[in-house]
């Protein structure tokens, strides 16, 4: 089955337990616990599956877009990270999915499919079954990664001693708006977060914070599940580079960056002679390699020098929190 029709999906049908709240009675606008969300929370997620008599893998992202809508982007190939190729597989979307009668649905060429107990059952025009695409739930490859022998922890939920001004939640976790009191050079940098759900959001109104190392150079921090890769979405270098591939997971889910971050050289007088670099993984998926940082990033609180600098986490306003923070000098 060719991707252009798959693209087209059509009919979701939500359980009935969803639906009474999700067509719109719960109006807040962002949540931090992911036993405190809306009903649409529990559609939103990724799918994968084969489908078609070559039975070709396909992988599905459903976004909450609020009051029981969604967007739905398809990707062939699988899921970001597990089988699709941004060079040569297909991202399409977003198709439009509303409530309507109990169900979530839109139709295109006769073609439906029916999300139910965690899956979505795809049938033809004649009612044939063209194949299921199930609910994954993934967790980063370096979730949960101990700190290295020699590692400086800056932050392991017991306290905020490293930090100025750190704050942390009564569930241990490190809020966003703060730094580290120890500054870096070439380092490589481990840290876990976690983006709020904020369905009426969008772009940068959605979960947004960033890291930046030394306070000069910014890896953006967002709610960008499903979206199109970008520079100022979430794995990108702001202003300097888009990811390789949008890695995000949904909001609430834990999530990782691996940094391995090279300082900018300077000579005797001063005079830079040679960029920063970065590698970034993403929930243990490379995005960036040997990225050169020819400047400080758009907004970054510190200009370039070559002296060290902290770790940042942006405050922009949205409640995003961190755990398990450690770095390896160099």
């Amino acid at each position: 089955m060719s991707h252009l029709k798959f693209s087209t999906l059509v009919v979701l049908f939500a359980q009935a337990c969803f639906i009474c709240v999700a067509s719109g009675a719960d109006k807040k606008r962002s949540y931090t616990d992911p036993k405190d969300v809306d009903a649409d929370y529990a559609i939103q997620g990724e799918y994968s599956g084969e489908l078609g008599a070559d039975k070709e893998k396909y992988g599905m992202q459903l976004i909450a877009r609020s009051g029981g809508k969604f967007d739905a982007y398809s990707f062939t190939g699988g899921l970001p990270g597990a089988g699709f190729d941004p060079a040569t597989d297909e991202r399409a979307g977003p198709y439009k999915f509303s409530t309507k009668d109990g169900s979530i649905s839109a139709e295109h060429d006769g073609m439906t499919a029916v999300v139910k107990n965690g899956a979505i059952v795809v049938t033809g025009g004649g009612g044939e079954k063209l194949g299921t695409l199930k609910r994954v739930e993934r967790k980063s490859k370096t979730l949960g990664k101990k700190a290295e022998k020699g590692a400086v922890v800056l932050f392991d939920g017991t306290d905020v001693k490293a930090w100025k001004k750190g704050k942390m939640t009564k569930d241990g976790h490190l809020l966003r708006g703060t730094e580290s009191l120890k500054k870096f050079q070439d380092c490589y940098l481990h840290m876990e977060f976690r983006v709020p759900y904020e369905p009426t959001g969008r772009g940068q109104g959605r979960g947004n914070s960033g890291v930046y190392m030394q306070r000069r150079y910014e890896v953006q921090i967002i709610d960008s599940f499903g979206e199109k890769a970008s520079h100022n979405l979430c794995g990108g270098i702001y202003s300097i580079a888009p990811p390789k591939l949008n890695m995000s997971y949904p909001p609430l889910t834990w999530q990782t960056y691996d940094i391995d971050f090279k300082a900018a050289k300077y000579d005797d007088k001063g005079k830079k002679t040679a960029p920063a670099t970065m590698s970034v993984w993403h929930n243990g998926v490379l995005i960036h390699k040997d990225q050169k940082l020819p400047k400080r990033t758009t907004a970054s609180p510190e200009g370039e020098s070559p002296n060290p600098g902290a770790v940042f986490f942006q405050n922009h306003g949205h409640i995003v929190v961190y755990r398990n923070v450690w770095a390896v000098e160099k």
